[in-house]
């Protein structure tokens, strides 16, 4: 049975890592790396079977809304304005994505690490590993 990520989860900016570098790796630009750096983000997450339902909420920013099926695909659009394709799939109890698009691919690997504590692995096109960790609301 796969893991249930369903629940309200808030970013825990202290026991993250690495999140700039993996921006500039992205293309991100300065500005807006700096100002990612300052911002809180909620995950809203309704998951049912392989039906994921995620709505970022981040303070200051606009938002997204995410509608896929593990196993399948989804396009969205990235903060530097590239639109990716995002491929997904099941990595034991983990859901993997890889973002596609002209200038770069990464990927990000979404885990439970208990009850509690939810950690997006980020493997940025130059190798730059970066954790992202939120806590159960």
């Amino acid at each position: 049975m796969p893991a249930n990520f369903s629940g309200k989860w808030k970013l825990n900016l202290k026991k993250s890592s690495n999140f700039e570098q993996f921006m500039a790796d992205c293309h991100v630009g300065m500005l807006k790396r700096q100002a990612a750096k300052l911002i809180s983000s909620e995950h809203h997450i309704t998951q049912d079977g392989d039906k994921m339902s995620v709505e970022v909420i981040a303070t200051g920013q606009k938002g997204k809304h995410q509608e896929y099926t593990v196993g399948g695909t989804f396009g969205e659009t990235e903060i530097t304005g590239d639109v990716t394709e995002v491929s997904t799939e099941w990595d034991g109890d983990k859901i993997k994505e890889t973002h596609k698009c002209a200038a770069f691919t990464y990927t990000l690997v979404r885990e439970l690490q208990d009850n509690d504590t939810m950690v997006l692995h980020l493997d940025s096109p130059k190798g730059t590993q970066c954790k992202r960790v939120y806590k159960r609301m």
